[in-house]
């Protein structure tokens, strides 16, 4: 007896998990594979997240998603400051205002974080004014300072100007004029100064410096020029490299009195007067007697190093906005193409869930997934993917992310109801219908509304839009205005899950009124 028990109940195990095999494989079969891709042909979409990130040029030409250089912060040396990290082009330091602006703000094509300067060679650049304490908003000894900015020049033609201040001096009741001039000269940078250092009688007080290196068009290299007042030296460098260097000093060399920089009558200064071509990071340093290098201070000495492309040590991260797919898609896998050098590293997170509106930045918990690996448990209505990218050890190196691509499977949708009915009654609807023939239908929501297509009613007793009708096949809206036509759609809902739902039915339509 016991052996016929247990061979029954073999039995009946065998045909249940029969039965869930096949009804489990049927649903998989008809599940349909998706791929959802970011970047690559398609670009980018707009990040909710974006921190220490722009774009690059990535594999196969595609824009790639990469570490932003590090942008320059104000110190306490920092006299003045155009980061061009905003739309408005603003003196950071807030020591200058603007008298008059030319320049556009450009982004994802900067060298140093996200934004940079454009001019296009019409107008006059930008022109700001220094308040009291200022290089050029005081009068006298300017100490120690330096003129830094990076440059990509379109054409680099003759008569170009980078940079400009003129003003005079009063000596002794003799005006004296007096100019510091940056310019473009036989595609070389050439700086001149007229009668800025007191006591300097060569060449009629007129001091020049000019770039060895000859300036290449559509390239950005890095500027500074340095006068350190303990020295006398003058110095100008490009990409780190010295170009001309001058001891303003009673001996030419190290030794001997040093001519001081003295400016006169405060007045504005011009940046970028009619240029043509990009500039970043433009700002000016200034080292009184005494200053000591802190971790809010810049040695002037620190200028003189290597040119500055570094990359945030800490890397930074994006994270794009919640993508909208089905309700049930079953997430795969994903696969990405990326350039990822030596030492640098990037790692991939994943979220999903079917209302994003209620999400945090800590739910629902970021999942780290591995690309080309399977995922396991994550479904939902929306998928969100972020990445924290790292760069080497030392900061000068970044990884790049082409392409993302999202394997997942929707659930299939079940069909909708057919040959769908209205009949008008004295403040109400009757809706009839035939049954789905989908072997996944669940039950019916009913949609209603005063416009075609637009199935946004509330005035119906059962509900608003759409009306749960549960597993039936005719329903009664109540409540709704004689005189008034309504339009009503029917969807099937998923025994699956019931947030999958299928397409509309025919829409049909009915005047509700009293009897005649």
């Amino acid at each position: 007896m016991k052996t016929k028990m247990l061979k029954l109940n073999y039995k009946k195990i065998i045909i249940l998990l029969t039965f869930c095999l096949v009804f489990g494989a049927k649903n998989f079969i008809f599940a349909e594979e998706k791929n959802l891709i970011l970047g690559g042909q398609k670009g980018w979409p707009e990040f909710s997240v974006s921190d220490s990130i722009t774009f690059g040029k990535g594999r196969f030409g595609y824009k790639s998603v990469q570490l932003a250089t590090n942008a320059r912060k104000k110190t306490d040396n920092t006299d003045l400051l155009l980061d061009f990290e905003k739309a408005s082009v603003k003196d950071s330091t807030q020591k200058y205002y603007t008298e008059k602006n030319d320049l556009l703000v450009i982004f994802n094509n900067s060298v140093m974080g996200h934004g940079c300067g454009l001019s296009r060679g019409r107008g006059n650049g930008i022109k700001l004014k220094g308040a009291p304490g200022t290089i050029f908003g005081t009068e006298g000894n300017t100490g120690s300072f330096a003129i830094e900015f990076w440059l990509k020049p379109s054409i680099a033609e003759n008569g170009e100007i980078i940079f400009s201040w003129n003003s005079s001096r009063t000596i002794n009741s003799y005006v004296m004029y007096q100019m510091i001039l940056a310019t473009f000269v036989d595609s070389h940078v050439e700086w001149d100064f007229k009668n800025i250092f007191d006591g300097y009688t060569d060449n009629k007080g007129e001091v020049v410096l000019k770039s060895y290196s000859t300036i290449v068009p559509d390239k950005w290299a890095h500027h500074v020029l340095m006068y350190n007042e303990e020295t006398g030296l003058l110095e100008y460098k490009i990409d780190g490299h010295t170009e001309d260097l001058k001891y303003l000093t009673s001996s030419g060399h190290e030794r001997g009195t040093i001519y001081q920089p003295v400016l006169g009558l405060p007045d504005s200064i011009t940046i970028c007067q009619s240029y043509t071509g990009s500039i970043d990071d433009f700002r000016i340093l200034r080292y009184l007697a005494g200053d000591v290098a802190s971790s809010k201070t810049e040695s002037i000495q620190s200028l003189s190093g290597e040119k500055y492309d570094t990359y945030n040590v800490t890397g930074g991260r994006f994270e794009t906005k919640p993508v909208m797919t089905v309700p049930g898609a079953v997430l795969r896998k994903i696969d990405v193409i990326s350039s990822v050098p030596p030492q640098t590293d990037i790692r991939y997170y994943i979220r999903t869930g079917d209302n994003f509106f209620d999400w945090t930045d800590s739910y629902p918990e970021w999942k780290s997934v591995k690309p080309g690996e399977p995922i396991e448990q994550m479904s939902g209505k929306f998928f969100q993917i972020a990445a924290d990218l790292f760069p080497d050890g030392d900061g000068r190196n970044t990884p790049s992310i082409s392409e993302i691509k999202l394997t997942y499977f929707e659930p299939p949708l079940p069909l909708a109801p057919a040959r769908v009915t209205a009949k008008a009654g004295d403040g109400y609807v009757d809706l009839f219908w035939e049954y789905s023939l989908d072997d996944t239908a669940a039950g019916y929501l009913v949609y209603y509304g005063t416009r075609s297509g637009e199935y946004i009613g509330t005035e119906c007793i059962e509900g608003v839009s759409p009306v749960r009708a549960g597993n039936v096949n005719s329903i009664r809206l109540n409540g709704l205005k004689n005189g008034a036509i309504y339009y009503f759609t029917i969807a099937t809902y998923s025994k699956l899950d019931s947030k999958i739902i299928g397409r509309f039915s025919d829409e049909v339509y009915a005047r509700p009124g009293k009897a005649r």
